[in-house]
């Protein structure tokens, strides 16, 4: 996909830092219930780690128990899902729309009205209050 930011994946890497580029840029994953907004409810905009594009508002922002910060919607237009067939799992990767940078995962099993559940790398956003 053509992305509005585009930067070479060494200045990704040079601006990120080692563990937020591997995430964000490297597709991985934290360690789960090790991330700072795994279990914070401040009020704000959740935003990209990489660019900085709004991606979630707090108020969409719920308890999962499942060691990730969890949404149950996205800002419209913001976030892109790509179908993710590795690791032997058939799920739904959610990518900024802006710049391209792996955020998590969506899936259907969310305990709200939406019935979604986005579960995102804290080191993929930043809460702006």
């Amino acid at each position: 996909m053509d992305y509005p930011i585009k930067k070479s994946e060494e200045e990704w890497k040079a601006e990120l830092g080692p563990e937020r580029y591997r995430i964000l840029r490297g597709k991985g994953t934290e360690m789960p219930h090790s991330g700072k907004y795994n279990l914070d409810f401040e009020k704000g905009t959740y935003c990209c780690g990489a660019c900085g594009e709004p991606l979630f508002e707090s108020s969409s922002k719920f308890n999962s128990s499942c060691g990730w910060p969890s949404f149950d919607e996205s800002i419209p237009g913001k976030v892109e899902y790509i179908k993710d067939s590795t690791h032997g799992m058939l799920r739904t990767e959610i990518l900024c729309a802006t710049c391209g940078s792996h955020l998590g995962h969506v899936f259907d099993d969310g305990p709200t009205e939406t019935g979604t559940r986005y579960c995102v790398n804290s080191l993929s956003v930043d809460l702006k209050k």
